[in-house]
């Protein structure tokens, strides 16, 4: 059995980064963007043979995991029927200025995750990714059992799901401390402690708990 293949809708910044570190572990990538195909032949270049270009579609289609890193704001155009019963990482952070304003995120009666797992009623959504600067994804991911090695936050509904994406963010380099549920993903959103600087495994959890929400703030 190879190493499962991994989808990307949206290929800016934290994407491509992912999509470097799958490639360098060994897994295949299908990539995609809003642009088309065409537009990615440099990274794929970059990114060498099990790296190919396809629409939205095809990667969810090709992904046995697949990560969704669109803005916000165009989260609706995340093809469901072909991610059904997927893992889907969602790595998205809500920015108004760039998203326009999204009420249900603004009074914080949802989050970024409940919106994409409700757009996807059947793929299994756990976020990931979305706390640390693209480019120190690449760059400070440690072996397994190293000192103070960095932690990276998920959550997530589906039990296995979050293991599968756990084994993975080891794989990376990285530690992985569980948040829980979907709904307590905005525990790292953007303006809270854990949201940016490097922390470890125990220094994460603390900053998930000292989290307060915007209207606290």
């Amino acid at each position: 059995m190879g190493k499962p293949t991994i989808g990307f809708i949206g290929a800016g910044h934290i994407g491509s980064q992912v999509a470097r570190l799958a490639i360098s572990r060994g897994y295949g990538v299908v990539m995609s963007n809003s642009r088309g195909p065409e537009t990615l032949a440099s990274l794929v270049g970059e990114l060498g043979p099990n790296a190919r270009a396809a629409t939205a579609v095809e990667a969810a289609t090709s992904g046995d995991i697949v990560v969704v890193s669109v803005p916000l704001k165009n989260y609706r155009e995340v093809p469901v029927a072909p991610l059904a019963g997927k893992i889907v990482i969602d790595t998205n952070n809500y920015y108004p200025q760039r998203d326009g304003h999204i009420p249900e995120l603004d009074n914080e009666s949802t989050t970024t995750a409940e919106l994409l797992q409700t757009h996807l009623p059947t793929s299994k959504v756990v976020k990931a990714f979305n706390h640390i600067y693209a480019a120190q994804l690449t760059t400070d991911g440690q072996p397994a059992g190293s000192m103070n090695r960095r932690a990276l936050v998920i959550a997530g509904d589906d039990a296995a799901a979050k293991v599968a994406v756990t084994t993975l963010l080891d794989e990376f380099g990285f530690d992985t401390v569980d948040a829980g549920p979907l709904k307590e993903g905005w525990r790292i959103q953007r303006d809270t402690p854990g949201y940016g600087p490097r922390r470890t495994a125990d220094e994460l959890r603390k900053d998930l708990a000292a989290a307060r929400r915007y209207a606290d703030q």
